[in-house]
């Protein structure tokens, strides 16, 4: 009773959640369970079985000193979550390549991680990776092509999947730090110098646009006195008309007297002629028959 139930025991298989187990026969693996429950298998030394674990693991590179397109040098460090996937092919693969050792594994990856860092960081300049400006930041672009590298090399030689690669730290070393500072004063002046620029670009058109509101104003209003001045006068001109047909004489009188206020002033000192017009009405008086009288 004893001796088959004890066979029966060596003969049974129990899969957990989480694991594969690979039944190996004669030292060669046979088959790969991957589904949790029971299963049976040939007693050793027939077939024998080596559990291996499927839950996610973590694993980090380290801080790495590697060098940008752009000939600088950046100190990132990264993060990659692994499994080994429920796939037979797999599970062998990463039972021969790390001997069933989660801790190899880990150890292969970092230095995975190591060289597909710096293939990556020389695809971009520092500037996507360390800037002020948030929309010229490409970190997921980096973490992207980063994933790709490590996954295709991870699943082809050890048999683990990538699940997820993120950033963890970046930093800049002394010179690449020194260079951003001068990169990112450079770019601030530039941009000052432009805001000047333009601030003095639209202050001139400002100035050249009322400088000519105003040629236009004054022009009009020229334009409007000349017509006044014009219509006044055609209005004087007609008035004087009316006055010489009305009175030849009284309006020659008029006219005789308008000259001489505008040539005589306060304190004016003037000799002339009282033979001539205007003036000889100071000597000849008003003419006769305008309510005058000669002296």
């Amino acid at each position: 009773m004893i001796v088959p139930l004890a066979m029966a025991c060596g003969c049974l298989v129990i899969v957990s959640p989480g694991e594969g187990v690979v039944i190996t026969r004669f030292g060669r693996p046979d088959r790969v369970l991957l589904t949790p429950g029971a299963s049976f298998k040939w007693p050793a030394p027939i077939e024998a079985t080596t559990a291996i674990d499927l839950r996610l693991r973590t694993t980090s590179s380290g801080l790495q000193d590697v060098g940008t397109r752009d000939g600088l040098r950046v100190l990132v460090q990264a993060y990659v979550v692994w499994s080994v996937p429920s796939r037979t092919e797999a599970a062998e693969l990463f039972l021969r390549s790390v001997q069933n050792d989660p801790d190899v594994a880990a150890s292969q990856l970092r230095s995975l991680m190591a060289s597909s860092l710096e293939i990556t960081a020389s695809s971009f300049d520092l500037s996507q990776l360390v800037n002020t400006d948030p929309s010229r930041i490409r970190i997921d672009d980096f973490e992207s092509r980063l994933r790709h590298l490590v996954d295709e090399q991870a699943g082809r030689v050890y048999g683990v999947a990538i699940r997820q690669v993120g950033i963890e730290r970046l930093t800049l070393s002394s010179e690449a730090l020194q260079a951003t500072i001068d990169r990112m004063k450079s770019e601030r002046d530039t941009a000052a110098a432009q805001r000047s620029a333009e601030g003095q670009r639209q202050a001139a058109q400002i100035v050249s646009e009322a400088e000519r509101d105003a040629r236009i104003t004054l022009a009009g209003a020229k334009a409007e006195a000349a017509t006044i001045e014009a219509d006044a006068q055609a209005k004087s001109t007609a008035i004087y008309q009316r006055a010489y047909s009305t009175n030849p004489k009284l309006y020659t009188l008029l006219r005789s007297f308008d000259t001489m206020d505008a040539a005589i002033g306060p304190g004016t000192r003037i000799i002339l002629r009282t033979d001539a017009a205007p003036f000889r009405m100071l000597v000849d008086g008003p003419v006769a028959g305008q309510g005058a009288r000669k002296p």
